[in-house]
Parts: structure tokens; sequence; C-alpha cells
């Protein structure tokens, strides 16, 4: 199991991001103290480092630099700017990946496990099977059969929150949380638009009745 060591200094945020890694399979460790971030990461037996920039005491850029000073631990740099020269400072620093709040969960995911395929050669692949299905998460695709669509993000977050909760019914808010958890409002029709483009490619592959819809409930595989 990877280790990854999360660096946020909002609480609420450092909470759910824990909760997805671990959900996914990852050991999560965090810390609450800025004063010496980056030897609380070094010690810590990390495989991969999620670091905010916008930090107290020191920012991410003067912790990045440090720990790549010190040690060759991938690190992704998750961040609410967008700013080019901050994605460049990032990279010249020795960032290894650059993604921008608000993301969509499972994108950052996949580029977790493309990072440490490329650190560790772990991680080849990521695929999910399920009832005749099988989706390759790293390359958004589902096949059956000889058949094989492309999936845009959003239609590969639902279909994948389906699959791992396979038997179970998943709420239309929780997979609402899982897709877009870091925006602040979410119209529910987007939900509807998206599980409807997904029925249609799934009937494109012989399997028009796999995702099956609980009235009033959710959804379910």
């Amino acid at each position: 199991m990877e280790r990854i060591f999360v660096v946020e200094d909002e609480a609420k945020l450092r909470t759910e991001l824990c909760k997805v890694l671990e959900k996914n399979g990852y050991d999560c460790v965090t810390t609450e103290d800025f004063d010496d971030v980056t030897e609380a990461i070094l010690t810590s037996g990390a495989d991969l480092v999620l670091l905010d920039l916008n930090l107290p005491v020191h920012d991410g850029f003067f912790v990045c630099r440090e720990i790549r000073n010190n040690s060759e631990v991938p690190i992704i740099v998750v961040t609410s700017s967008n700013s080019d020269m901050d994605e460049l400072m990032s990279l010249n620093l020795g960032a290894d990946d650059f993604i921008t709040k608000p993301y969509n969960t499972h994108i950052l995911l996949a580029h977790i496990a493309a990072v440490l395929n490329r650190a560790y050669g772990k991680k080849e692949s990521y695929i999910l099977s399920h009832n005749g299905l099988t989706l390759d998460v790293l390359k958004s695709k589902a096949s059956a059969g000889d058949k094989s669509i492309e999936l845009t993000k959003n239609e590969l977050g639902i279909l994948k929150t389906l699959i791992e909760n396979h038997g179970n019914i998943v709420s239309r808010d929780e997979i609402i949380r899982q897709l877009w958890h870091m925006e602040e409002f979410v119209e529910d029709s987007t939900l509807t638009v998206n599980v409807n483009r997904l029925r249609k490619k799934l009937a494109d592959l012989g399997m028009a009745e796999y995702l099956v819809t609980k009235r009033g409930q959710g959804y379910m595989v």
C-alpha cells in the first residue's frame, strides 16, 4: 500500500482528501504543524506528496525545494492557483505534476497512479471489472467483449463510483460529492445529463441495462 503525505492547511479539505485517498487504497498521512513540515514528510516514509502552495510559515515553493534537496519522493502540487508562473516555478523546483483546484477526484487519482507508476513502476494499470464490463481508469475507456468506448471525465467518475460500490445503491448526492466535492454548487440536472450520456455509451457496448436507476434513491450496477 502506497503512503501519501497530504500537505494542506485547510482542515476540511485535508480531511476530505484523506478520506478519498484511503477509500481508494492508499495510506494517508498528514500534519497540522507547519513549522517543520519538510522534516515531517522526510521521516514519514511517504511514497508521494500532495503539496498545497498557500501554506502558513513557509509556502509550498519553499517546502518543494527543501524536499527535493533531500529526497526524490514524487511531489504533486495541488493548489487553487492557476498561474502559469506558479506551475513553471513548481516544476522547476522539482515537482512532478501540477493540479489546480477545484479538481475532479477521479482525475486526481489517475494523476497519482500515473506519477507512482513513473516513479516506482507500480500501478501499471488501474482496471475495474464487474458483470462483463471492464473499466480502464487511466485510459478513461470502458469495454465489453470486443467493443470499447471513450468516456469523459464525468462519465468516468460516475461509472468508477458505481463499480466500486457494485451491488449497492449509490445516492445522487454521493455521486455529486465524489465528482464535484470541491465546488460550492452543482445543479442536480448536471448529474442527470451525464448519467444519460453514459447510458447511451453503455448501450453502444450492448449493455443498455447495466446501469440501474432506483427511483428516489440513486443508481447501482
